[in-house]
């Protein structure tokens, strides 16, 4: 005897556990509480005779039968996605502009997972700098955009806070006699003009050794030992140093990741909702 079905929302939220690995950003991207995941998940357990999850103080890590699980409970909500879309419109379209100092390599893999969750949602995805996609947000080319703080803006919501430092190659050696060789994007770029203006005011000489196309760019400029950049920790390889207090250089602030969105409601919005959760969880990693 088979038993009682199982409960799909339930399902949902042992495999948001499991790939976010925290009851909190699971809880967040299905836009709930930690206890109402728990419960769910104990209902699950309760339903399938043994323990999915091993919580520890420290981590959330799937027991062994869990780990088997997860892959019957991914196949058995894309069978219930496709069911449910074979008599569903036309994809809907959600158009998301994602900041170069933001998006982080971490980035296909979430993006991937995201399309993997809602196949009938076509996720199109815009990389540029803060100011040129909060610009294409208000024209309504984009649905929503996760930026950083930009200056004159007081609308959209904060995501996660996030940590900045002075980096560079672990055997990078500044010459005293010459101007900090900084490695950075081009203008406009909210980073680099912060970056500038506290160099300024701190008295640092300074010249641009390296201008990127892209953040990736920057970083590799830096590993290569052609000078420093400001960036987060995340953007860069394992290995990279935050030289700042060594060279006496201006402490960064934390900078803002905001979300502005018009939408409200509706599998994008659940999508958003799962996006930012995944940027807190990496930012906080």
């Amino acid at each position: 005897m088979i038993g009682s079905p199982l409960d799909l929302d339930a399902v949902t939220a042992f495999v948001r556990v499991a790939e976010f690995g925290s009851f909190t950003r699971a809880a967040e991207a299905m836009g709930t509480t930690q206890a109402a995941i728990s419960l769910k998940l104990k209902r699950l357990e309760d339903r399938l005779g043994f323990r999915l999850v091993e919580r520890t103080p420290r981590y959330v890590a799937l027991s062994a039968r869990g780990t088997t699980f997860l892959e019957h409970a991914r196949e058995l909500l894309a069978v219930h996605d496709r069911a449910l879309s074979a008599f569903a419109s036309a994809r809907q379209r959600l158009a998301i502009g994602i900041s170069d100092h933001v998006a982080g390599p971490e980035l296909p893999a979430l993006i991937a997972r995201m399309n993997a969750q809602d196949p009938d949602l076509l996720i199109e995805i815009r990389i540029a700098t803060s100011g040129d996609l909060l610009q294409r947000f208000d024209r309504r080319e984009l649905d929503a955009v996760v930026v950083r703080l930009h200056v004159g803006r007081s609308d959209g919501k904060v995501l996660a806070e996030e940590k900045l430092g002075w980096f560079a190659a672990p055997n990078w050696q500044h010459r005293a006699d010459e101007p900090l060789p900084i490695a950075t994007l081009a203008e406009p770029c909210g980073v680099r003009a912060l970056a500038a203006e506290l160099l300024d005011a701190a008295d640092v000489p300074w010249r641009e050794i390296f201008v990127g196309g892209g953040v990736a760019a920057v970083a590799a400029a830096v590993m290569s030992g052609l000078g420093i950049a400001a960036l987060a920790p995340r953007m860069l390889p394992f290995g990279a140093v935050d030289i700042g207090a060594r060279l006496g250089l201006p402490e960064l602030p934390q900078l803002p990741i905001l979300l502005h969105t018009r939408i409200k409601e509706g599998r994008a919005h659940d999508a958003l909702v799962a996006l930012g959760a995944a940027f807190r969880g990496a930012v906080r990693s």
